[in-house]
């Protein structure tokens, strides 16, 4: 996923992420969900693999 993309997910859930990086702005999207902000933390067997970031996440 692009970033403008993750910008509006963010958007919508009422984060300001104008000037986040792509990896700041999906643990603050992980966070606002209620979930571990762990995205690209070098977890390499996450066993949350219904998440949306998964894809990217384990690349």
């Amino acid at each position: 996923m692009v970033v403008k993309e993750i910008r509006k997910i963010a958007k919508e859930m009422g984060i300001n992420g104008a000037k986040m990086l792509k990896m700041d702005l999906i643990r603050a999207i992980q966070v606002k969900e209620g979930n571990t902000p762990c995205f690209q933390s070098g977890v390499t067997a996450c066993p949350q693999t219904g998440c949306c970031w998964w894809g990217d996440c384990q690349k």
